[in-house]
């Protein structure tokens, strides 16, 4: 046979090998419960459970308990106020702070607006006065519709203060008086503020590498489970290559995930009409390196956690130190060095980073190139250390048929004499 003929023929045997491979692991797939579960109904099911929980976007009607020492006009209208905004709703009114601290003890209400008795004298001395608000910080969501709430009436009032005092008689000269520099606050990205849009993104990616990484090592360890030398590779001649292991498998959960991808970065988003403004081309550019580092992640991950309930207990326990490694709900900047180059080795940090930039800023794949190269480094580098550790898994295969058959022969030989 030519050399040209031996390359062809060894190139169609080794397709052929990865094509079996691919379909023994689809097979596995769809026969495995726990590897079903993770695959699809936790990517299907998981989102909308987030989705649901968070759809709100914002709070609103934050309980709150006041303690009004002054009793007068100008403190009542300031309550008024207050308690018609839409973040707040005042139900409880309290003769001290002590009764108002046991509230929040009891989790009754989330905050105190305190008003001291000297409230509207102090201003009819033209002295100024103070306004005490108090705050559950244990719910960054609660704090932030206290206090902005508390600000912004104290704003208003102070206006409205300011014009009263100023003299002036037209309608334009008391808009002067009381906002000299006028701004606009325009949010960027999220123009609700909403915690859903902020925190969703996140979480999609997240999904996508978390569940990879459960059902590529379930199903590494119902095969060693399946095998009689405990050993991730069977002894066949469909695996007698590193390339066409590595490729098949792959393949299976690549196909699997360019479904299971597609739903959470593009319907989730949209069906509950959270911030959505990146291009298709530029999500999916990123999602096929994302995609392929998270496999590649895993199937190495997967060849040295040799027990599937490993790996649940090392997938479960990684999962928030993945979230905050990401740099978006923590800045980077305020990471030690030594986290930073740990979130370097993780698929789920330029993921997330590209993926909340394109879909809720309407980056570009330029505007992100860093992250789109990180991935694509991640891809090489776990696709070559996969390949090593699967050649060592295939050497340890062979090792133990080969001593097994020693083991036999020498049983035989054994007998023989006997």
């Amino acid at each position: 046979m030519a050399k040209d003929e031996r390359l062809l023929h060894r190139m169609n045997e080794g397709l052929h090998d990865m094509c079996y491979i691919w379909a023994k692991e689809m097979r596995a797939v769809v026969k495995d419960e726990g590897v079903l579960i993770f695959f699809i109904l936790v990517p299907l099911l998981y989102p909308l459970l987030y989705s649901w929980a968070y759809n709100n976007e914002v709070t609103r009607e934050v309980p709150v308990a006041v303690v009004d020492q002054s009793h007068s006009a100008l403190s009542r209208q300031f309550i008024r106020n207050y308690d018609a905004a839409p973040d707040v709703a005042v139900k409880y009114h309290c003769n001290s702070l002590d009764e108002a601290q046991r509230l929040v003890g009891r989790q009754v209400v989330r905050g105190v607006l305190f008003l001291p008795s000297d409230f509207e004298s102090s201003l009819g001395r033209m002295e100024q006065t103070h306004v005490g608000v108090y705050c559950d910080m244990s719910i960054m969501l609660f704090y932030k519709a206290i206090y902005q709430t508390a600000t912004s009436v104290a704003a208003a009032t102070n206006s409205r203060i300011q014009v009263s005092l100023s003299g002036h008689y037209t309608e334009r000269e008391e808009e002067i008086s009381s906002s000299p520099l006028a701004f606009d606050e325009v949010p960027l990205f999220n123009s609700t503020g909403g915690y859903g849009s902020f925190i969703l993104p996140m979480v999609l990616m997240l999904i996508i590498q978390q569940t990879l990484l459960l059902g590529i090592g379930l199903s590494a360890g119902t095969a060693r489970e399946q095998n009689r030398y405990r050993d991730l590779v069977p002894v066949s001649s469909h695996y007698n290559g590193i390339f066409r292991i590595v490729l098949g498998k792959s393949a299976c959960y690549a196909m699997v995930y360019a479904v299971m991808a597609s739903y959470l970065v593009f319907v989730i988003p949209r069906l509950f009409h959270f911030t959505a403004i990146g291009r298709p081309s530029a999500i999916l550019g990123l999602l096929t390196p994302y995609v392929l580092a998270c496999i590649f992640f895993g199937m190495f991950m997967s060849c040295v956690i040799r027990y599937r309930e490993n790996v649940l207990m090392l997938v479960v326990f990684t999962t928030l130190p993945f979230l905050f490694l990401a740099g978006i709900s923590w800045p980077e900047s305020g990471m030690p060095g030594a986290w930073k180059a740990v979130a370097y080795l993780i698929p789920s940090t330029f993921g997330i980073r590209g993926f909340v930039r394109i879909n809720t800023m309407g980056a570009t794949l330029s505007d992100v190139a860093f992250e789109y190269r990180m991935l694509w480094i991640q891809v090489l580098v776990y696709f070559f250390l996969t390949c090593a550790v699967y050649r060592y898994q295939i050497i340890s295969a062979h090792r133990h048929a080969v001593e097994r058959i020693e083991r036999t022969l020498q049983k035989a030989i054994e007998a023989r004499k006997k």
